[in-house]
């Protein structure tokens, strides 16, 4: 893309969205694309044929986040207080509309079926986080695995609470300081068997804390302030070695990432339903006295708690780990001249980083060394929504620190039939000074259209951009 001088044109545009485009995600092996507007729209994009599978309306208010979850599900945050878990397999999107937000729909479009439903705190404009259940818990180990939700509190702004999926129950409510103002953006994963969360603030504050499983709380062991304004978006690496953030300053900082707690203290699935329980035991009698909707309002709208003391018994070297070491110092700080760079994604090789910004521009950087490597203009208004597609690792090759390398391509074997060879395959003979190889390969079956353009959508490197002008532009990078 670099190596021509005329600037890069995105491969495709997706029309549909009558209001901003707020959040993108690709599923299903990059087969498909969601989409999310500030009217509370989501479209399920065929990327094999760059048209609309699925349209409806999900939420009463803007849409915050999406993914997918598992091979057959999506999750949607919406403004409408609410965040849901949609049944939306390959089978149901037949029986869904196509119509989309754009155009008038005669009827309303019929919504997918409704797995799971929690009311949740929107009023800081932070969308969800999301991980696994348990640490060797993979995204497809299942058709739709136990997860575990990060959200801001709903009393309490600055505090965040942690949900299960499928059981919908609140397994913690944690406090990383009152002087920080509101949580702004949410990372949760687990490092090796601790469970860590990252959370960025209105203070411009990052703090990464980790879940003890033996003193059944949670320990801050990174907190660093690169911004003087509000955390907009952060992402962690595929590598778990590092977090990146951007502001609605011009800053973007690259921050450590700890280690795990050591083995004895870390966050098995026992300790954090232990947690759990602790956490919720106050709300057991109150939640029993109301109808199930009612159930995870009665135990969000509890007075706050002070943090549980260490467990019955705790050694000395276990209370000691309380007063543990805060590091304080981000590993990079790039000062960009762009303000307001939004929904940061980091792609899935780790290679580089791409960010939406207010300017109506995406700016791709190298996640080495934060220097700008592309920038894509075709949108007229700003961009709210990033998102990359997974790509196979070792596809982009590289550390991804230079802007673009032209290298000589050697010239490949030459297939040669073999009058002699019934079998239908063909040999190959490496030409020039290289050795002659009696190698036999399978011939290759013709693809159809429609492979090709599943192959097509499956292996670009794409990334997506939403814009306030409703329209949604796929790229070809890197």
């Amino acid at each position: 893309m670099a190596t021509d001088a005329r600037p890069a044109q995105p491969k495709s545009i997706l029309r549909g969205h009558k209001a901003q485009v707020h959040a993108a995600a690709f599923v299903r092996a990059n087969e498909r694309l969601l989409t999310a507007d500030a009217e509370g729209f989501v479209v399920v994009w065929d990327l094999t044929i760059m048209r609309p599978r699925a349209v409806w309306q999900a939420h009463a208010g803007g849409i915050l986040g999406v993914v997918g979850w598992g091979v057959d599900s999506v999750i949607t945050h919406g403004r409408d207080n609410k965040l849901i878990a949609w049944k939306l397999a390959a089978d149901d999107e037949p029986r869904l509309s196509t119509c989309l937000p754009l155009d008038s729909s005669p009827e309303p479009r019929p919504q997918p079926w409704i797995l799971h439903m929690l009311e949740v705190n929107t009023m800081n404009f932070c969308s969800f986080a999301h991980c696994p259940a348990a640490p060797m818990l993979g995204p497809d180990s299942s058709e739709r695995p136990e997860i575990l939700i990060a959200v801001p509190n709903t009393l309490a702004s600055e505090a965040i609470d942690i949900f299960h999926l499928p059981s919908q129950s609140r397994l913690h409510t944690v406090r990383l300081g009152d002087k920080n103002g509101m949580v702004m953006a949410l990372a949760l994963y687990f490092q090796g068997e601790s469970l860590t969360l990252v959370a960025g603030y209105e203070n411009g504050v990052a703090i990464v804390a980790q879940f003890d499983g033996s003193l059944r709380r949670w320990m801050p062991k990174y907190q660093a302030k690169s911004h003087s304004q509000p955390v907009l978006s952060l992402d962690i690496s595929p590598g778990r070695d590092y977090f990146l953030t951007s502001s609605a300053d011009s800053v973007i900082a690259k921050h450590p990432l700890p280690d795990p707690i050591p083995v004895g203290h870390g966050t098995t699935a026992a300790a954090t339903m232990q947690g759990a329980s602790n956490d919720n035991k106050q709300g057991t009698a109150a939640a029993a006295a109301v109808s199930n909707n009612e159930a995870l309002s009665a135990a969000l709208a509890q007075e706050a708690r002070a943090a549980p003391a260490p467990a019955a018994g705790a050694t000395t070297a276990q209370l000691q780990q309380t007063q543990v070491y805060v590091a304080a110092t981000p590993l990079k700080v790039s000062n960009t001249k762009h303000s307001g760079q939004q929904s940061l994604r980091v792609r899935s090789d780790g290679r580089v980083f791409a960010t939406a910004g207010w300017d109506a521009k995406i700016r791709v950087y190298s996640a080495k060394t934060l220097k700008e490597l592309a920038v894509l203009k075709w949108h007229q208004t700003g961009c709210y929504a990033a998102a990359f597609a997974e790509i196979e690792p070792g596809a982009g090759g590289g550390d991804g620190d230079e802007e673009a390398e032209i290298t000589e391509t050697p010239t490949p074997p030459r297939a040669t039939a073999n009058p002699d060879n019934s079998s239908g395959e063909v040999q190959t003979q490496v030409q020039g000074g290289g050795r002659s190889s009696g190698t036999l390969v399978p011939k290759l079956v013709a693809l159809t259209v429609r492979d090709k353009r599943i192959r097509q959508a499956k292996t670009a490197h794409w990334l997506a951009a939403g814009s306030k002008d409703g329209k949604v532009s796929l790229w070809d990078i890197f």
